[in-house]
């Protein structure tokens, strides 16, 4: 089994290793240590931020992902698609986050997906994300909880995502997943 990169938050997990890494929000409530948070995301090359915070809960960090972006000489991408903390977004915004995280996939390019604590709006996502590569979704839900696991944060938050609501949204993921492939056809 090859060796799982370094992550370069450490509440955080690999859904793709090398591509796609989940977890707590980048910024924190001091400058400098959001800067290098920022830095240790761009070092190991991500490019592209995919946020599920509303605006008005956190910090802004997208100043200063930029302007390191700059430093570095590397463009960025951030994706704010706000989602209250414990909630759910629609079925529709969860297809456009979903198309959003396999664009950037399919150009080659590293996300870091976040919510504010790593926890229900992620796992939320990372599970239909699962599910809508053919997991049940069941399954995406054992996954979740064995990548949860690794994160140190866990032995607090016991589960992810958080609550029963979004367990339930990643359950009945498949059916929206079937829907969508139905209308491709």
């Amino acid at each position: 089994m090859a060796e799982e990169p370094k992550r370069p938050i450490p509440e955080s997990y690999w859904v793709e290793p090398g591509r796609l890494l989940a977890g707590e929000y980048p910024a924190h409530f001091n400058t400098e240590m959001t800067r290098k948070r920022i830095d240790a995301l761009l070092e190991a090359g991500f490019d592209t931020f995919i946020d599920l915070t509303r605006q008005d809960e956190t910090v802004a960090y997208v100043r200063i992902l930029l302007d390191q972006a700059k430093t570095y000489d590397v463009k960025v991408d951030h994706h704010r698609f706000p989602i209250g903390d414990f909630g759910l977004p629609t079925p529709e915004t969860m297809r456009v986050i979903l198309d959003t995280i396999d664009n950037a996939l399919q150009s080659g390019k590293k996300i870091y997906l976040h919510c504010w604590g790593g926890i229900g709006r992620t796992g939320t996502t990372v599970g239909c994300y699962l599910v809508r590569r053919g997991m049940s979704g069941e399954e995406a839900l054992r996954q979740l909880a064995e990548w949860w696991q690794t994160v140190p944060k866990s032995h607090i938050h016991r589960r992810s995502p958080e609550t029963y609501e979004q367990v339930q949204f990643i359950r009945e993921w498949t059916q929206h997943e079937q829907n969508r492939k139905s209308q491709a056809e």
